[in-house]
C-alpha cells in the first residue's frame, strides 16, 4: 500500500483477544479512523488469558484478576460470533450466521484452542477439563470449591499453574508429566526449583512417556504407559494446543496447514495475522510462538504494516513469566538454559540468573525477585 489510494478504510479484525485487540488499537495509534470490525466467537470482552490459570484460580472470592481496561479503538465488535471462512478474491470474511463482512485488509488473530487427551465433550463426573478460555477457568473454579481429587496431564507451565491452584484449594491432586515438570521449558536447575516447592505443598508428581483418559466401570481414569492406573474425581489436561485455521482451509492462505507471516506479520499485503494461530520467523527457524508478550508484539507490527510499508520488522526476545507454588518466575531470552547459572542480584535463593548461550545471547531469570522488566531485558544484552 504505497499510495494514499491504497490506503484501506475498511478492515476486519478476526480474533477478539489480546492480538486483536492489539491490532486494534495500533491501528488507531497509526492514525486510522477508517472502519474496524472485530470478530471474537467468545462473548465476552478482551481479557488477560495468563490470569486464568493463575490468580484466577487461587485468589479466593477475586473474579477481577482477568480484567482488561476497556476498549478505546471503537471498533465494531461481533461478539460470540464464530467467522467460518474468508473468500480472498471478494474480500470478505464469512460468519456463522451467514453474514458477509467486507474488508479492505484484514487481521487474523484467532488464536488457539486447547488440545485433549479425548475427543469430543462429556458431562460426567469424570470430564476432561481444560484452561483456555474464560468459561473453562470458572468452570473449573467451582469445581474445585468442593475440594475433589484431581490429576493433572501435564507438566508445562500451564499444568503446574493448574496444579498449584487445585494444591491452594484444598484438593488432593497429582500431576503427570513427561519427565521433570518444566525442565523441557526451562531446563533442569530451574525446573528443579518449582519441583521442590511443588512437592513441599504436597502435590504428587508421576512420570511417564505417554498418558491417555479411559473409561472403566463407567468413569473416566488416567492411564499410563506403565499400565499405572490414576483415578481421580477431576481430569484436568494440560496437553498443548491447537492453532484455529480450520476455517480458513479453503481461503488459500495456508502453508502445509499453518498460517505463515513473514517478518512483519503479513501472510499478503492486505492480509496480516498475529497471535498464537501465527508462524513467524525467528531464531532460524519459522514456529508459533504462544506467548502473551509474543502475541502483543506481533499484533502491533503486524497491524503498523498493513497501513504503510516502511513499518519495522518484528524484533522478537522471548519473555516468559509463571506463578506456581508460591514461586515467582520471569525469563527473558531463549529457554531451556542448561547448567549452573551467574548470579547477577540477589542470592542463591532470590535473585535474579543469567545464562550465556552458545551462540553468544543471555538468558536473565528472576526468581522470586522483583526487577524491572526493562532492567532485566538489559541484562541478556552481551558483556551487561
Amino acid at each position: 500500500m504505497n499510495t494514499l489510494s491504497d490506503t484501506p478504510r475498511r478492515i476486519v479484525v478476526v480474533g477478539n483477544g489480546i492480538a486483536g485487540l492489539t491490532a486494534c488499537d495500533t491501528l488507531r495509534a497509526e492514525g486510522f479512523d477508517g472502519s474496524i470490525t472485530i470478530i471474537g466467537d467468545e462473548p465476552v470482552a478482551p481479557y488477560s488469558r495468563p490470569a486464568l490459570s493463575k490468580a484466577l484460580l487461587r485468589d479466593g472470592d477475586d473474579l477481577t484478576s482477568h480484567l482488561l481496561p476497556e476498549a478505546t479503538h471503537g471498533a465494531t465488535e461481533r461478539r460470540g460470533m464464530a467467522a467460518v471462512g474468508v473468500d480472498v478474491a471478494r474480500q470478505c470474511v464469512r460468519l456463522a450466521d451467514g453474514d458477509a463482512v467486507p474488508y479492505d485488509a484484514l487481521v487474523i488473530a484467532t488464536g488457539t484452542r486447547a488440545r485433549r487427551l479425548v475427543r469430543g465433550h462429556r458431562s460426567d463426573p469424570g470430564e476432561e477439563y481444560t484452561v483456555r478460555t474464560l468459561a473453562d477457568a470458572l468452570a473449573l473454579r467451582a469445581r474445585l470449591a468442593s475440594r475433589p481429587s484431581v490429576v493433572v496431564v501435564g507438566g508445562g507451565p500451564l499444568g503446574m499453574e493448574i496444579a498449584s491452584g487445585a494444591v491452594a484449594a484444598g484438593c488432593a491432586t497429582t500431576l503427570v508429566s513427561q519427565g521433570m515438570p518444566l525442565a523441557s521449558q526451562l531446563g533442569a536447575w530451574l525446573a528443579a526449583r518449582l519441583h521442590h516447592a511443588a512437592l513441599a505443598q504436597g502435590l504428587a508428581i508421576m512420570t511417564t512417556g505417554c498418558a491417555e483418559v479411559v473409561t472403566r466401570d463407567g468413569s473416566s481414569v488416567v492411564t499410563l504407559g506403565d499400565g499405572t492406573v490414576i483415578e481421580a474425581e477431576v481430569i484436568v489436561s494440560a496437553i498443548g494446543d491447537v492453532p484455529n485455521v480450520e476455517w480458513l482451509t479453503t481461503s488459500g492462505l495456508l502453508t502445509g496447514g499453518a498460517l505463515v507471516v513473514d517478518t512483519r506479520g503479513l501472510v499478503r499485503p492486505n492480509i496480516a495475522a498475529a497471535g498464537d494461530v501465527a508462524a513467524f520467523p525467528h531464531a532460524g527457524r519459522v514456529a508459533r510462538v504462544p506467548l502473551w508478550t509474543s502475541a502483543i508484539d506481533q499484533a502491533k507490527v503486524a497491524a503498523a504494516a498493513l497501513l504503510r510499508p516502511d513499518a519495522p520488522e518484528l524484533a522478537f526476545q522471548q519473555y516468559f513469566w509463571t506463578e506456581a507454588f508460591g514461586v515467582s518466575l520471569k525469563a527473558i531470552g531463549p529457554t531451556p538454559v542448561a547448567g549452573e547459572p551467574e548470579i547477577a542480584e540477589g542470592t542463591a535463593e532470590q535473585g535474579v540468573f543469567r545464562w550465556r548461550h552458545s551462540n553468544g545471547p543471555w538468558t536473565a531469570v528472576a526468581l522470586d525477585y522483583r526487577i524491572p522488566i526493562p532492567k532485566l531485558r538489559r541484562l541478556t544484552t552481551l558483556g551487561a
